[in-house]
């Protein structure tokens, strides 16, 4: 047994490897031809007798299961979870009060709106789920790299849902917000629009897995071993920092590369630059549950850092992939019913709603309720329970009893006290009429879009004025248009004239009202409009990806542009001070192959002109060498990567020998900007590779024509 990762440990029994082994039908006949059909003649009909064939087609036609109808496509990492001090007074969750343990853990990432097959880049929510395996059962922590959700209520999960899916009549745009459906439901459910604003900014297009937050959106409880309650939101903060690529580079990202977040994510384990969050809580006392502007049970609300901190209670690893990618990330099935003692639910009628949905969509996916059967779903202990029978049920359970209370079987399996671990429900006390309502603490729908707009930094503002700008413009409905920018600019004025500016409109004085209807007691329409916004925090300082920064540049991709004849002197002195830092060095060429420097040496190039893009990388170094230069000089794929990568704000650097090069790109008007190093120290360009972009740039660089 390995004292590392017990769930890994577990998951070995069922890996398989073909290695050094003959090949067999499943029912273990050994065979000896799998490439020709059974026929009668030589070139006669195929015989129904031929049961290789039809196993193996029959198999064939089954190996999809239904995709996810959201966050279908994923990627996935095992990894453990390591607690820095226990919090014991707030919970009695071993993970979470025990710092001995090394707790195992499964994390899917994913995009919401896309199909299993679409790119990884589109403008969309990022799924974060993470499975622990603790010692007393499955605790699912199903969130997102956004703090707060779209909708208030379950019941309108559909809903929102059916708008951003392509729309049924033409089944088109895949993986995408920016058509007239999901703005028609948005400006009809102003609730939206926090996670909407969210959605606009560059939260929406990360850089990379390993380089977003994550939340668990939900207020839950914490309940201690004196049964005393508090509530919590849970924070996942990345070491690496919060990093985008902007919007230019997720369409080119997306032609290029459509698994470039996967193919990040597996290669950075690969090469044992291991993801690493820590995980934060914000912890908020029973009797504190009323005392803010907003309602803490209403998932389109964050509570400020500045309202209640962060604290940063432990730190998850991800450091190893997956063997086979359908038995563990595909058939992971994730719930936020999946808690263990010492957490709890809270009355927050979204997160109530989740409770069912998952249950039945893991029926519908992996075929019945024995899908916790399936290896990367099952917990650390094997269950048991009166629970028999089913589709692929895989446990043989011995006995003649399936009931409980029981005496054949001495009343096994047999109930625990609480004080063994026995899970124990919070209990809260409720009283009050059934009705269908939604309580008027959650009607404010503009206060925190707002607060998150005044939070960002001029250049995250610009980036969101665009966004807003191209998805309203993929509109066909000027109606449409025109009743989202009146909205926006309620979250404020200026965001909404500088959309309309851009597209060309002005915003209306008026709209359509109601702008969410319902029906009252008497079954005519009613007003249920948004509440009065409050001013109760200027700005957040949280809210702004800057807040979060890194000074490493670990895994960083670094493009070298290289030709027959480069400087072997200088590419040396670079890669190995990049290297010793962890990044990771490409060799790009106009040919591949190998290519001789000019100390006749011979260099493996990692890709070439044709077969790759600027996008992909993070910075740009050009180590010179007269040839080299001379041949890179006649490459217009060369001047095009290199002024992409300028008006991408990413830092360049180059010796003497590349001036000439420099000379026939934009580069040359920027000598003196703070990113771009002409015959300087490899440390000044790591800093500025670890800073990500050099957003002063930004403005200057709009008209380069890449």
């Amino acid at each position: 047994m390995s004292k590392e990762n017990k769930k890994i440990d577990s998951i070995r029994a069922h890996i398989q490897s073909g290695d050094q082994k003959p090949m067999t039908t499943n029912q273990g006949v050994k065979i000896n031809d799998t490439n020709n059909s059974l026929i009668a003649g030589q070139r006669g009909p195929s015989l129904l007798e031929d049961f290789i064939l039809r196993e193996k087609i029959t198999h064939f036609d089954h190996e999809r299961i239904p995709e996810r109808i959201v966050h279908a496509r994923g990627s996935g990492a095992h990894g453990y979870f390591e607690l820095y001090e226990s919090q014991q007074e707030i919970t009695k969750a071993g993970f979470l009060t025990d710092v001995s343990r090394k707790t195992p853990v499964f994390v899917r990432f994913s995009t919401v709106a896309g199909s299993k097959g679409s790119t990884d880049l589109p403008r969309d929510v990022r799924g974060f789920a993470v499975k622990f395996y603790t010692e007393e059962g499955i605790f699912d922590l199903v969130g997102n790299n956004m703090p707060v959700f779209f909708i208030q209520d379950a019941m309108k999960f559909p809903d929102l849902i059916h708008s951003v899916k392509p729309e049924p009549d033409r089944e088109i745009p895949q993986a995408a917000s920016a058509h007239d459906t999901f703005y028609d439901f948005v400006s009809h459910a102003t609730e939206t629009l926090h996670n909407q604003i969210w959605l606009m900014s560059d939260r929406a297009i990360p850089r990379s897995l390993r380089m977003m937050e994550g939340f668990g959106i939900h207020t839950f409880r914490f309940v201690n071993e004196q049964g005393a309650s508090n509530f919590v939101k849970f924070h996942w903060k990345p070491l690496l920092g919060v990093h985008s690529v902007t919007w230019d580079e997720a369409v080119k990202i997306s032609g290029a590369d459509s698994d470039f977040h996967r193919r990040d994510l597996w290669e950075a384990i690969e090469a044992g630059n291991y993801p690493v969050w820590e995980l934060g809580i914000q912890v908020i006392p029973e009797k504190d549950e009323h005392k803010f502007d907003f309602d803490i049970l209403d998932a389109t609300k964050l509570i400020p850092e500045e309202m209640v901190p962060v604290k940063r209670i432990g730190k998850l690893t991800l450091d190893r992939n997956p063997d086979n990618f359908f038995a563990e990330t595909e058939q992971v099935a994730f719930h936020p019913g999946h808690i263990v003692p010492g957490i709890d639910f809270t009355n927050d009628p979204l997160l109530q709603g989740r409770l069912f949905s998952y249950t039945d969509t893991q029926l519908s996916r992996l075929g019945g309720p024995n899908f916790h059967e399936i290896p990367i779903n099952r917990p650390l202990e094997n269950p048991y329970n009166n629970q028999r029978d089913a589709q692929m049920r895989m446990t043989i359970n011995k006995g003649k009893t399936a009931y409980f209370p029981n005496s054949i079987a001495g009343g096994c399996p047999f109930l625990s006290q609480i004080s063994e671990g026995g899970f124990s429900t919070y209990q809260e006390h409720v009283s009050g009429n059934k009705i269908r309502s939604r309580s008027s603490s959650f009607s404010d729908h503009f206060s925190q879009p707002a607060l998150f707009y005044r939070s960002l930094k001029d250049h995250e503002k610009e980036h969101l004025v665009s966004a807003y700008a191209f998805e309203l413009g993929k509109c066909t409905y000027e109606h449409i248009q025109l009743r989202m920018l009146w909205i926006v600019s309620k979250i404020d004025q200026t965001l909404g004239q500088n959309v309309a500016k851009k597209m060309g409109l002005k915003v209306p004085d008026t709209i359509d009202m109601p702008i969410n209807q319902a029906i009252g007691a008497n079954m005519a329409p009613i007003a249920q409009q948004p509440g009065d916004p409050i001013h109760y925090l200027e700005s957040s300082a949280a809210l702004s990806q800057t807040f979060l920064s890194s000074d490493t540049i670990a895994s960083r991709q670094i493009a070298f542009l290289v030709a027959p004849g480069f400087d072997h002197q200088n590419h040396m002195k670079m890669k190995q001070q990049l290297e010793q830092e962890n990044a990771v060095v490409h060799l790009i060429a106009p040919t591949g192959g190998e290519i001789t420097c000019n100390a006749q040496k011979q260099h493996k190039i990692d890709a070439t002109l044709l077969t790759t893009e600027s996008v992909l990388y993070d910075a740009l170094f050009i180590p010179g060498g007269q040839e080299a230069v001379q041949i890179l000089s006649k490459q217009g794929k060369a001047i095009k990567f290199i002024n992409e990568t300028l008006k991408h704000c990413k830092a360049i650097a180059a010796n003497d020998q590349a001036q000439r090069l420099l000379e026939l790109t934009y580069v040359k008007d920027f000598i003196e900007d703070q990113a771009i190093f002409i015959n300087k120290e490899p440390s000044q360009f790591i800093r500025a590779i670890a800073k990500h972009r050099n957003w002063e740039r930004e403005p200057k660089v709009q008209h380069i024509p890449v």
